[in-house]
């Protein structure tokens, strides 16, 4: 088997279909037949909606998902710290920034969606007892099915670890986590009621060292309240409605208990941690195996997918020899300090939240209102655009390019009704605002790109005014690999490195 991917949540399942998508027979081995009925995550950004429509299920993510306004850091009292308000309309990236969703509707929506692609196969019911490489260098999978106990081993050209927080795939490479001194117990509430709550429509912050919290509105009629617990507190102290009220009543005074279903009542220790390695020869962690986010700027689950959106497309590569296996060096070079920078933005969220005694107090009272007067940081909060990958094989930074290398390229609407994505298909392209001679078009083609020329009032033309060049070299993921003001010079510097593809013939699509 050329891939098996051990873990069948959003990370795996997305790592499993964008591999079918590119041609890799793929199976996906889970201990479970069936998705957790429970929600969990319940944020993603419009970056990841651009993966989802590369799975296929962007337009069906947005029947089950639900804008959000902006951030609001407000008291204990509800009263308003500061305010950064987003407009639901899409951004540069062509979705709504923030979207709130119910976890277990987005895993059955992946989880259908990879039944379209031949080349993907689901198995649940099994668990997977060990991974081990021999003196050949050939990966050995052994699993047994948990229903009737029959014991089984494959061989895999690659295994990707996606199998969270307690990874058994983790271990075998012999990975340990870094905690990066953050460990908090938190309550979490879902209800779920018809009655109207009468609250702003965005993520309301609690910063509080008393009782710091969460709420924010996820669906029609699903509402998501998180609570930090003070020592001695269990999820047991509010197991009932009645319980939970003192907690929810700054929302719900006016509504009548009877109007409320509480659906889950449960408790998390939220906790900062990243691998020291996530890979050894063959074997890959992703999402959770790799790394864990507190949830206060909602980047956990985003995480995962940008990790099987960074690999998926460098495996394929390999795998179909279109690429050198060097690249593959690149996923943790650019996915580690991309995925550290995030937690560390995390961390200052709950920080800003739950910081105690008086130094936090006068940071919340002096500095929390005025965080909109800080230059670039009222940009920071409302533009969701993380930051750039850093330098790598796939990275080319240099003085020319520093403006938009390793960041991604926007997505807007062409005057072909198409997006960007849509237009470069499933691999690299070329964008450049001044039209291609025939033995240019003929290098891109040997690049195995799809070259665009954009006119120069549209706003892929501004981008590139604005980051002082006049072409960039877009890869698969979208991620601008390299940019400058020759066309020539771009796609001899990716002939080079032995970066020629076959990525534009291979289909995309369901097969």
């Amino acid at each position: 088997m050329p891939v098996v991917v051990v873990g069948g949540g959003p990370t795996g399942v997305t790592a499993a279909t964008l591999l079918a998508q590119y041609g890799v027979d793929t199976l996906v081995l889970d201990r479970w037949s069936q998705v957790y009925p429970q929600p969990r995550a319940v944020h993603l950004d419009d970056e990841i909606c651009r993966i989802l429509a590369r799975l296929g299920v962007a337009e069906e993510f947005a029947r089950i998902s639900r804008p959000a306004r902006g951030l609001r850091l407000v008291d204990r009292n509800l009263a308003v710290l500061a305010e950064f308000r987003r407009d639901t309309a899409v951004t540069r990236s062509g979705y709504p920034a923030a979207n709130m969703f119910d976890q277990p509707e987005l895993e059955n929506l992946l989880r259908r969606n990879l039944t379209r692609f031949r080349r993907a196969r689901f198995r649940g019911d099994v668990e997977v007892l060990d991974i081990a490489v021999d003196a050949a260098g050939v990966t050995r999978v052994a699993f047994s099915d948990r229903l009737s106990g029959r014991r089984s081993v494959i061989t895999a050209d690659y295994v990707l670890g996606c199998d969270g927080a307690n990874s058994m795939v983790r271990n075998a490479i012999g990975a340990t986590m870094r905690n990066l001194k953050f460990d908090q117990r938190w309550l979490v509430v879902d209800v779920a009621t018809t009655a109207d709550l009468q609250q702003w429509e965005g993520v309301h912050q609690i910063c509080d060292p008393r009782r710091a919290g969460t709420y924010m509105r996820i669906g029609d009629t699903r509402y998501r309240w998180e609570f930090a617990l003070s020592a001695g507190e269990s999820a047991d102290d509010f197991a009932t409605l009645s319980a939970l009220l003192p907690l929810l009543a700054p929302w719900t005074r006016h509504v009548a208990e009877a109007d409320l279903q509480l659906v889950r009542v449960a408790e998390y220790t939220f906790r900062a941690q990243i691998a020291d390695h996530w890979r050894s020869g063959s074997i890959f962690l992703l999402g959770d195996a790799a790394h864990l986010t507190p949830p206060f700027i909602g980047q956990g689950m985003g995480a995962g997918l940008r990790d099987a959106m960074n690999l998926a497309w460098k495996l394929a590569g390999v795998h179909h020899g279109s690429l050198p296996p060097t690249v593959l060096d690149s996923y943790e070079q650019e996915r580690k300090p991309h995925a550290r920078h995030m937690i560390s933005l995390a961390l200052n969220m709950g920080r800003a939240m739950t910081a105690g005694g008086r130094l936090g107090a006068a940071v919340r009272r002096l500095i929390v209102p005025r965080l909109h007067l800080i230059p670039g940081m009222r940009g920071k909060v409302i533009d969701s655009e993380t930051p750039a990958l850093k330098a790598s094989s796939l990275v080319r930074r240099t003085p020319a390019s520093r403006r938009v290398a390793g960041r991604l390229c926007p997505n807007p609407v062409l005057a072909d009704g198409r997006r960007l994505d849509e237009a470069l298909g499933s691999g690299f392209g070329v964008v450049t605002t001044g039209a291609l001679t025939p033995a240019q078009q003929a290098l891109v083609e040997r690049c195995g790109a799809r070259a665009l020329c954009v006119a120069p009032a549209t706003e892929l033309a501004s981008w590139l005014r604005r980051g002082r060049v006049t072409t960039a070299m877009i890869r698969p993921d979208r991620t601008v690999m390299s940019a400058g003001r020759d066309v020539d010079a771009l796609c001899r510097q990716f002939l080079s490195g032995n970066l020629v593809g076959v990525w534009n013939s291979v289909a995309a699509t369901p097969d």
